[in-house]
């Protein structure tokens, strides 16, 4: 006996594999999906370029609106201009930011005083002498005393921005001198020759290169070097008999590039007398209150420096080519 019923029809998605049209569906839907991935990635784009140029003038904002300098400076006070680190082009405590500094001190009618608060191990000539220099500038200008106080450290080009001040208040403890100059660096010549290996240096000028660490130095290369210092030795010498007059107690070792201790520095005249900041404001300024009007760069402004050009220059291009959200 056979079975009277016809059997059963494939249904679902077997018959709608096979109906008309299902090609074009399943492309219609790909390139919606391929849209919708290319509207996304359009609208990140643009977020991200929008977020750098937010980034650029959070960071310019930072960079203009920097200073320690508080706003009541009416009232009586001590100012403070903090010195630290080395003294450079660019860093915390280059001769921008800390005659930027003392100016605002100078300024500013409240302030009894100016003391420098310096710990440094020294630094460059040129920026010490820009410093010492506005400092003689800025006393003549308002009349108002200055005064250095001496925490870790007041070597070399530290110490040339401190006879600037009418009195220098160290510890004890603390490391003062190193009336000198220096120039180094390294020879590899002979390690060269051992080893074969042919330094190719090309100069258009007898000298160009004599401060070249893989050529030969003359000896009239090293004279000539060692004439420069001594004329900047000489400068410096002389700043400090200026600044310290009769104090200074000159010894055959006082410019020789040798330091201190605090309490040998009082002895030999380099420094007057023990002291802290504290003790400065209360009994010699007469002013106890501290405003430190220091000028510092922050993590922001650094990166305002490093990166501000480049960003801004991506940031203009961003924008140039941001395409409308869709």
């Amino acid at each position: 006996m056979t079975d009277s019923n016809p059997s059963p029809s494939v249904s679902g998605d077997a018959d709608n594999a096979h109906a008309p049209g299902w090609e074009r569906a399943v492309l219609e839907k790909l390139a919606m999906a391929t849209l919708e991935e290319q509207r996304r990635a359009r609208r990140w784009r643009n977020a991200i370029r929008v977020s750098w140029l937010l980034l650029v003038v959070v960071l310019a904002w930072i960079a203009l609106h920097r200073g320690g300098t508080p706003t009541d400076v009416s009232k009586p006070h001590t100012a403070l201009v903090e010195i630290q680190g080395e003294i450079a082009s660019g860093g915390e405590a280059s001769a921008e930011l800390v005659v930027s500094a003392i100016r605002s001190a100078f300024e500013d009618e409240g302030a009894q005083a100016v003391v420098l608060l310096i710990n440094s191990p020294g630094g460059s000539p040129v920026q010490a002498g820009i410093i010492n220099d506005e400092i003689r500038r800025l006393k003549a200008q308002y009349n108002k005393p200055v005064y250095a106080v001496v925490e870790e450290t007041c070597a070399s080009a530290a110490y040339y921005v401190a006879v600037a001040a009418d009195q220098i208040f160290v510890d004890k403890a603390s490391v003062v001198g190193s009336i000198g100059v220096l120039m180094d660096g390294f020879g590899f010549t002979g390690l060269m020759d051992k080893l074969g290996v042919e330094r190719r240096l090309l100069t258009a000028g007898e000298n160009k290169g004599f401060m070249d660490p893989f050529s030969p130095q003359t000896e009239k290369q090293r004279a000539f070097a060692q004439a420069m210092l001594d004329q900047i030795h000489q400068q410096f010498i002389e700043v400090v008999k200026t600044g310290r007059g009769d104090r200074l107690k000159v010894t055959p070792e006082t410019f020789s590039g040798l330091f201190w201790t605090g309490k040998q520095a009082v002895e030999m005249g380099l420094a007057d007398q023990l002291g802290n900041v504290d003790y400065v404001a209360r009994e010699v300024v007469k002013a106890e209150d501290v405003i430190d009007y220091s000028v510092r760069d922050n993590v922001a402004e650094r990166l305002v420096k490093r990166f501000g050009a480049s960003i801004g220059e991506s940031a203009v291009r961003a924008l140039r080519h941001m395409e409308p959200l869709r």
